[in-house]
């Protein structure tokens, strides 16, 4: 047996295959395997650490769906890349991933017309009971589920769903009516049971969630935003500087 074999053996009353990925788990949290590092196939775990491919393919199976790894069809398999989005720049999701060169999506939860609650109608200035629409979605950039996003919009800026496709910035741009500034909120929390099924992540994982205010050039609200963005998988990241000039 192998000294890595052996240290994983006398690592406790766990199964093998989660003391294998806790293994695995240190070393990218260490470093030892940097975000974008290939792991070594599970033919070579397997004689590496003495442990059967049914083992490994579990540890494997495990650290993904934690999202701390990721396999690419035909490829191997690797330690997932962490997403440093602007915090400091009013973008969209599918033009921060068209940025990094990926692909963006969505799976639609809801897009409906629905009066505004009363704290939708004081965020966005809006009369009691005034129309918005209510468009919540999946966002998907490679493939890849990374953010649950739930946004409110006043119903006159977009009368109708036909030009509505999976970004919500163009459409409004078509329109004329581009956000231009904006407020959000980060803070910490756990995923729901819910929120991990549709994030493929484990439960009380991680997730940054995010509540965005957008205004358009003449000052008007025109975007009521709640995300929770996977906390394994983004940074985000703000320019800062100093209050005072250095004399």
């Amino acid at each position: 047996m192998t000294q890595a074999g052996a240290d994983i053996v006398r690592g406790g009353h766990a199964p093998i295959y989660l003391r294998l990925a806790q293994t695995l788990r240190q070393k990218i949290v260490t470093g030892e395997l940097d975000a974008g590092d290939a792991l070594p196939s599970e033919r070579d775990l397997c004689r590496i650490l003495d442990a059967s491919r049914v083992t490994v393919r579990r540890a494997i199976q495990t650290l993904i769906d934690e999202g701390l790894i990721v396999r690419r069809q035909g490829s191997g398999t690797y330690v997932a890349p962490r997403i440093e989005a602007p915090g400091s720049y009013l973008s969209s999701f599918s033009e921060d991933a068209s940025a990094r060169g990926e692909r963006s999506g969505a799976i639609w939860l809801m897009k409906t017309y629905a009066p505004a609650s009363p704290e939708e109608a004081r965020v966005l200035e809006l009369e009691p009971n005034a129309g918005v629409l209510r468009l919540g979605r999946v966002r998907l950039a490679g493939g890849e589920p990374l953010a649950i996003e739930n946004a409110i919009v006043p119903a006159v800026f977009l009368p109708d769903l036909e030009g509505l496709g999976d970004s919500l910035y163009a459409a409004l741009e078509a329109r004329g009516l581009r956000p231009v500034s904006g407020t959000q909120k980060i803070r910490a929390s756990l995923a729901t049971p819910t929120e991990a099924g549709l994030l493929s992540i484990a439960e009380k994982s991680e997730l940054l969630r995010i509540e965005r205010v957008t205004r358009l050039a003449d000052g008007r609200p025109v975007e009521f935003t709640r995300s929770a963005y996977r906390g394994d998988r983004y940074d985000f990241v703000s320019e800062l500087r100093g209050a005072y000039a250095l004399v």
